[in-house]
């Protein structure tokens, strides 16, 4: 190796040193909102409201996200990865300790609203910034598999925890820590050099188009409609467990630790992405991996008792966890790379605009047949995705 390196280079190796803080800034931002989304949704079927509304409530948590998203993409291209963490700090515990003062139903809506604007805005920063770190295609998949970890980790341990905090001490327990995990991510984002502004804006036809223009590109349209499945058999998993684990008469600690085996599944899998990504071919393990998923919504209704749900969230998991560093790879290879925070945001407001609709389609849709229908639906609507996977081209 020769001796004179371009200075992003030192940059992208401080950033490197510290990508740990990186990591534990979205985890807790997320374990945020994810400890509010299973505090919440345990809280109103405890209190007798019918599945429905906890459809209802699930959908809040993506509102947010559809108006923030763009925006938070665009801050990230001018500003860094600080400046959005910021704001989805206040917004998390503002949002988290709304529901520690009352449990109303509609203080569980403004926290549910806040928490899920939070996740967005933070994480649209952060997501940018990790691409920062990677020089060649196979650094992409490794930096977001080790991204990919933030919510996964947070989805493992944030149920377990809230579902001992409610059965030893109460609900508001949930939600007070709930509101604690975004001042630590604050804590986190503080260890994280900041990275130098861009030197120029995007070009005159690209503005104008904005980020709904990068809609153009047939590899980005494909990757996105692929994501919308996924990403919906995701929420069809989180909405269905607690209502069938509730049918079951299942303690919120049991619940939580299915809930849990998903998360640690997901974590699992991206930790081998991250050691062998070099031997990787994404499309092909995107389409593997949607192959599993399609097999085990269609079979979790007849797994029997909790280890049954335990297993069937596990291989779920495994599927779905190793799907999220696969497309950021592959989104940050078809755009621009002075618009990477903007098509984020779009990824972002996509995902967030299915899942406004998604949860209360499976609540109505739970309440008409079976708790696992939602996951039948979704796993038929993945196998369909297997088209326009197959025609996402290898860059």
């Amino acid at each position: 190796m020769s001796g004179a390196e371009p200075a992003p280079i030192t940059h992208s190796e401080n950033l490197r040193k510290a990508f740990p803080a990186v990591i534990g800034a979205l985890v807790c931002v997320h374990a945020s909102m994810a400890a509010t989304r299973v505090t919440a949704s345990l809280l109103l079927l405890h209190a007798g409201y019918p599945e429905w509304t906890v459809g209802a409530l699930l959908s809040l948590f993506a509102v947010a996200p559809i108006g923030l998203a763009l925006w938070a993409g665009r801050l990230a291209d001018r500003h860094g990865m600080h400046r959005p963490l910021g704001v989805g700090v206040v917004m998390g515990a503002l949002g988290a300790a709304a529901a520690v003062v009352s449990q109303h139903p509609v203080a569980l809506a403004v926290a549910a609203l806040a928490t899920g604007g939070a996740i967005s805005v933070a994480a649209v920063g952060i997501q940018r910034e990790a691409g920062l770190m990677a020089r060649v295609p196979s650094d992409l998949k490794r930096v977001f598999s080790w991204v990919s970890l933030g919510p996964a980790v947070s989805n493992a341990v944030a149920p377990v925890i809230v579902g001992l905090l409610i059965d030893h001490i109460g609900f508001r327990a949930g939600f007070v820590f709930a509101a604690v995990l975004p001042l630590m991510a604050w804590g986190f984002g503080h260890a994280v050099p900041r990275s130098p502004l861009p030197a120029v804006e995007p070009s005159g036809a690209a503005a104008r188009q904005g980020a709904w223009g990068l809609l153009r590109g047939a590899p980005f349209r494909r990757l996105l409609l692929v994501n919308l499945a996924l990403s919906s058999c995701w929420d069809a998993h989180s909405f269905a467990v607690p209502v069938l684990g509730h049918a079951r008469g299942l303690s919120a600690s049991s619940i939580g630790v299915v809930l849990g085996s998903f998360a640690v599944a997901a974590t699992v899998v991206r930790l081998a992405i991250s050691r062998w990504a070099d031997h990787l071919d994404e499309r092909r393990a995107l389409r593997r991996a949607m192959a599993l998923a399609t097999l085990t919504c269609a079979v979790y209704l007849w797994l029997p008792g909790t280890a049954g749900m335990v297993a069937g969230s596990a291989l779920l998991g495994l599927a779905l966890g190793s799907v999220q560093p696969m497309i950021l790879s592959m989104l940050h290879q078809v755009t621009p790379a002075d618009r990477h925070g903007q098509a984020l945001g779009l990824r972002m407001v996509a995902t967030n605009a299915a899942t406004i609709v998604m949860p209360l389609g499976f609540g109505l849709l739970a309440a008409l047949t079976v708790p696992a229908a939602p996951l039948w639906l979704m796993g038929a609507l993945v196998l369909l995705a297997q088209w326009p996977a197959c025609r996402i081209r290898r860059y």
